[in-house]
């Protein structure tokens, strides 16, 4: 009797082996073990090592030139091109390579609301795999997977890598490649479960938006009067951090989604049904939610242990990215599916290695867009013993998995926070009484008690008074917060190495800006546009190169 194929026979296998559909977690995590892919961690979770790819690489993902991709696609962003004929040639190597072996297939629904969700189908060798786009996203119904057609289907043959990728129009062994009129995804070479997951937002981030659904790089959660709050920043930036309520705050929150949503004309919505959380230096008492989170079921990601099996959070040898991923209903407070009506709050985290962005700041819508777009972020890079801040601008909080302009995005944001009456502050995630080396982080206590602030209206009874480069608006004191963090030149002992080091941050955020313009809509062409151009201006005019 001939094993069931699924509807895989399309795609041109050259033969079948064993195909397993849909497996349970308790069946995926016997394969894992079985195959050699995991070992068992803390609490029964399973720990998988990516080997020589522990993070994505946005550099080795192509789009399939052709007409209709060709008229919407940001080709600015860093996306880049293959033609349909190379594209053609290494899917018949990848399918070669997947052809005659087993299978694992897994099918989800990307997006909670039944109105705007795709398909997916994820093929690979790897049990993990499959287990990982289990966790991440929503699974369909017996119901469902009787009549299941994948608008996508990725084939992820991660064990394979093209040596000849010089001749086929790729720049490396590892590739992620999509073709968004045959929606197909091929990626071979990388393990990174972050490279599946970032194809499934950055296909969102194609479609959603062309049909006036916002896609958005961020966490939200919801209050008790069923109050939505938006979390939205970069990676690092303190999304699943702060949009996970530990339960001992004031305001008991439950949890929407930690990093992915998209806003309808009816609210928002969690496009996945899964966490995706940091594991650096995970702390029992300060996220309790995501440790408790590390057991059966979940993956740790490039975790360092010992013979014991005992790991190390702190160890960051294999990667700064350790991660670990586990099903939404591990959280006991969550939302599912993630679903909530529209946002009161708009929250854009900014991780300010420089020390000079207040730890809170009240925003005009305009600048709340032109934050937004700017997608601001630092981080701290070691070369030959040196290390200096590098900052992170990354339109819209995502421009490595933006598919089209940027503009679009900021354009729907616009006109959702002036429809709804959106409230929108500016919170930094980074450090205070001196640059990264020099000051220090500012403490996650008090970062929740300014959360707090925000969330309990207290926020507003403060007298605020303006930031004289950026303009946002600062608190001059909130109730339960260090009154002395807030104005961030107070913390400084230098105030002139202070003021240098604002102005140059803004005149940073002034030629990023420049760069968006080049490449974005003329003045005026749209109402995010003028927002942006606005705000631009008026940073312009504060004098902020040095």
């Amino acid at each position: 009797m001939a094993e069931k194929t699924y509807g895989l026979e399309h795609l041109e296998f050259s033969g079948f082996g064993k195909i397993y559909r849909n497996l349970t977690v308790q069946e995926l995590v016997e394969h894992e073990y079985k195959n050699g892919e995991a070992r068992f961690g803390p609490h029964g979770a399973v720990m998988v090592n990516t080997a020589k790819y522990p993070d994505r690489k946005p550099e080795i993902k192509y789009y399939v030139d052709e007409p209709e991709t060709t008229e919407n696609m940001w080709w600015g962003s860093g996306n880049k091109k293959i033609t349909p004929e190379l594209f053609d040639r290494l899917k018949a190597r990848v399918l070669t390579y997947l052809s005659n072996d087993k299978l694992y297939v897994n099918d989800v629904f990307c997006g909670s609301d039944e109105r705007h969700r795709v398909p997916f189908r994820l093929v690979s060798k790897k049990a993990w795999h499959a287990h990982f786009f289990h966790n991440l996203f929503l699974g369909p119904t017996e119901e469902d997977l009787e009549n299941f057609q994948p608008e996508f289907t990725i084939l992820n043959a991660c064990g394979y890598e093209e040596h000849e990728h010089d001749k086929m129009g790729i720049t490396d062994k590892a590739f992620v490649l999509v073709n968004l009129d045959a929606k197909i995804v091929l990626i071979g070479g990388t393990e990174s479960s972050d490279e599946i997951k970032k194809i499934v937002f950055s296909i969102m981030n194609y479609l959603l938006p062309l049909k006036g659904v916002l896609t958005l790089h961020g966490a939200a959660n919801i209050g008790k009067e069923n109050d939505v709050t938006l979390f939205l920043g970069c990676e690092s930036s303190g999304k699943t951090t702060l949009s996970n309520d530990p339960n001992k705050r004031s305001w008991h929150r439950r949890l929407i989604g930690d990093d992915t949503h998209a806003w309808t004309d009816d609210g928002i919505m969690n496009l996945e049904n899964g966490c995706y959380a940091k594991c650096l230096n995970l702390d029992s008492d300060l996220e309790p939610d995501i440790y408790r989170a590390i057991r059966f079921g979940a993956i740790l990601e490039n975790v360092v242990y010992d013979e014991k099996r005992v790991v190390d959070y702190s160890d960051s040898s294999r990667t700064e990215n350790t991660r670990v991923t586990y099903s939404q209903s591990f959280i006991h407070n969550s939302v599912i599916p993630g679903l909530g009506g529209h946002p009161e709050t708009v929250i854009i985290l900014a991780r300010d290695y420089y020390g000079v962005l207040p730890p809170v700041a009240k925003l005009t819508p305009d600048q709340a867009v032109y934050y937004f777009l700017s997608g601001y972020s630092s981080k701290a890079v070691t070369t030959d013993g040196k290390t200096e801040i590098v900052p992170d601008f990354s339109f819209c909080f995502g421009s490595s998995f933006l598919t089209l302009r940027p503009n679009i995005y900021a354009e729907l944001l616009a006109q959702k926070i002036e429809r709804h009456g959106v409230n929108s502050f500016l919170v930094s995630t980074g450090w205070t009484g001196g640059s990264y080396g020099e000051g220090k982080q500012i403490p996650l206590s008090e970062t929740r008690r300014i959360i707090d602030a925000i969330l309990d209206g207290s926020i507003n009874n403060s007298v605020f008074v303006k930031d004289p480069v950026f303009g946002v608006e600062v608190p001059k004191q909130l109730t339960g917060v260090d009154a002395t963090i807030l104005n961030p030149q107070d913390t400084w002992s230098d105030k002139n190495a202070f003021e240098k080091t604002r102005k140059n941050l803004a005149g940073m955020f002034v030629d990023n800006f420049e760069k968006y313009a080049k490449d974005g809509p003329e003045t005026g062409d749209i109402v995010a546009t003028k927002y942006l151009y606005n705000e631009y201006n008026k940073l312009s005019a504060a004098g902020p190169h040095v």
